[in-house]
């Protein structure tokens, strides 16, 4: 499956530090895995397969599977740990027991190695993939104490703040960030003017 159109592309986004909250912003500004294509597009942008990989078999299942793990990740990353998400963790956890897809090193045709999968990855691997890298994240006591929400307006996106000091403020300094600045200068002018 390759992707759809250079706008699926932009609107994707893998900033958030870690597999697992990548996928909780495709929910912002509004539903981002709204087919397969975009999906697969996902699925490639975010790592978990290579550039390539047949996506073809992906179907409507898959976008139910990746929806329902994504809003359980959500409540666990966003909640208490252990407080009120019970069939949120079992979730998760149940999905992190399937095997992540088997990756080996194939040369290409200049005889670098390059990395491929030994067949086509099912669903539930992927989501296994997934799935692990949220309980990774979420059993890490540094890690889980990074978890940040942006602070720009009407943004929900989670990230990792992995900055010096972790003073990080926004989910993107490119989006949210300049959006701030922006609006901070134009507060200052009109202020100026009167």
């Amino acid at each position: 499956m390759a992707l759809g159109t250079a706008t699926v592309a932009y609107e994707l986004r893998f900033d958030a530090g870690r597999i697992c909250l990548d996928l909780l912003a495709t929910t912002h500004p509004e539903e981002r895995l709204d087919s397969t294509e975009v999906l697969g597009a996902w699925i490639v942008g975010s790592g978990l397969v290579p550039q390539g990989t047949d996506l073809t078999h992906a179907d409507l299942s898959w976008l139910v599977g990746f929806r329902e793990l994504r809003r359980c990740v959500g409540k666990l990353v966003r909640g208490a740990p252990g407080h009120g998400n019970g069939l949120a963790l079992a979730h998760v956890n149940a999905a992190a027991r399937a095997a992540p897809p088997a990756p080996r090193a194939v040369p290409d045709q200049e005889g670098a190695l390059v990395r491929e999968l030994v067949g086509p990855p099912g669903c539930a691997a992927l989501l296994g993939a997934i799935a692990r890298d949220a309980v990774e994240l979420l059993t890490d006591p540094v890690a889980r104490a990074g978890i940040r929400e942006c602070e720009g307006d009407n943004c929900p996106i989670v990230y990792l703040d992995t900055s010096r000091g972790r003073r990080r403020r926004w989910c993107s300094s490119e989006v949210c960030g300049n959006r701030e600045r922006v609006a901070r200068h134009r507060r200052r002018a009109a202020l100026s003017r009167t």
